[in-house]
């Protein structure tokens, strides 16, 4: 663990892990140095939270901040001619797999005598920091854009944070925060390397749920990257580590309307693609230049998978079908569903392969958009 490093992935500088920061000397956002990976042995099983897999983080953490996030159910269901396992990351305690970042970001960065932060978010990742700093006395600042759904919103306020809504795209929220970030430390989601160690605890947690083993595809909705990032950082540590023999194959999926990963992808670019940006109902989603975009297209080609552009209307008919499989889920998260179902109709994926699809978000958190999406019987209106 004393070896881990901030490494900045285009330059290769490093930076000690004992001061924490949130970008590197030449502006850019860091990831941690490789880790070795952790085997079967290493899981604390009498822990029931993401902390089991503690032994992979790259720091040691003293004192976590835990709600219980993680081990969240993975649950079957016939899907598009297939019967994927959908892994159910809204039962997570604020309603999205942010928290697994969260838990193990801010326990990093309170350990490091950090009592006040500054979170710019379109919603998850504002209420999961909120969330988790009023249960670890962190005091949290949280810049959203206007347009943010108002129950995001005032779960925020809930959890008893201050909230700064910012006129403009998702971008201005974020510049602003950088612009306040002189006076408050910077615990962007988007930015920070310790965020992605604890999502890449979804990938440990996958292969314990398959008996110690990758399933054959992984599909995740994307915005700025995190779930894909921390799947393809946990599975490559588990293939270093002996534990599994190859990566499941990554596939990211996106709504048409703000697809600048699929974009990049189809074109065969290693940068941003011209790509018309529209209002799209998968907000989660809705980042048309993504930080880490260069290290979502290698997680990709690296794991031989790709990615998937869904039209908005087949995203509402995704929604319906979920909603009606008993699965209530914020419209980012079917926009994966509705990628499965692209996947297996084009032949890229199988029906008998293993395919996992991470629901991200609870539908409780944009509930007024689901009803206007969807009449009484569950379909789409």
């Amino acid at each position: 663990m004393s070896r881990a490093r901030y490494v900045d992935p285009v330059d290769g500088s490093v930076y000690p892990l004992d001061a924490p920061r949130w970008r590197s000397d030449a502006g850019r956002p860091l990831m941690v140095t490789p880790q070795a990976g952790i085997s079967r042995e290493d899981v604390e099983r009498a822990e029931r939270s993401l902390w089991r897999y503690r032994a992979c983080l790259p720091v040691e953490i003293a004192r976590p901040i835990s709600l219980g996030e993680g081990c969240t159910p993975l649950v079957e269901r016939s899907w598009g001619g297939a019967r994927p396992l959908f892994k159910l990351e809204w039962f997570s305690p604020t309603g999205s797999f942010k928290d697994r970042g969260t838990s193990v970001m801010l326990s990093y960065l309170r350990q490091h005598g950090i009592t006040s932060v500054l979170e710019d978010s379109s919603g998850n990742g504002g209420s999961s920091v909120a969330g988790y700093g009023a249960a670890g006395g962190v005091a949290v600042r949280i810049l959203a854009p206007a347009a943010t759904s108002p129950a995001k919103i005032a779960q925020v306020a809930a959890y008893g944070a201050e909230v700064q809504l910012v006129a403009g795209p998702r971008e201005e929220s974020q510049a602003e925060a950088i612009r306040q970030s002189d006076r408050i430390f910077y615990a962007g989601h988007n930015w920070q390397a310790l965020f992605l160690e604890g999502v890449k605890t979804l990938a440990y947690e996958l292969w314990e749920d398959l008996g110690y083993r990758a399933p054959d595809n992984l599909v995740v909705p994307v915005g700025a990257g995190s779930s894909l990032l921390g799947c393809h950082l946990g599975f490559r540590e588990l293939l270093a580590a002996g534990q599994i023999t190859r990566l499941p194959r990554l596939f990211a999926a996106q709504p048409l309307n703000c697809s600048p990963v699929d974009a990049s992808f189809a074109a065969g670019a290693d940068g941003p693609v011209d790509r018309v940006v529209r209002p799209t109902i998968a907000e989660g989603t809705a980042i048309p230049n993504p930080l880490r975009l260069r290290q979502m297209l290698t997680a990709l080609r690296d794991s031989g998978g790709g990615s998937v552009a869904i039209p908005e209307q087949d995203i509402v008919t995704a929604l319906g079908e979920l909603c009606g499989q008993g699965l209530f889920v914020e419209p980012t998260s079917a926009t994966a569903a509705a990628a499965v179902t692209r996947l297996v109709a084009e032949g890229r994926i199988a029906p008998e392969e293993t395919t996992v699809v991470v629901l991200s978000g609870s539908g409780l958190k944009a509930a007024a958009a689901v009803r206007d999406l969807l009449d009484t019987t569950g379909r789409p209106s």
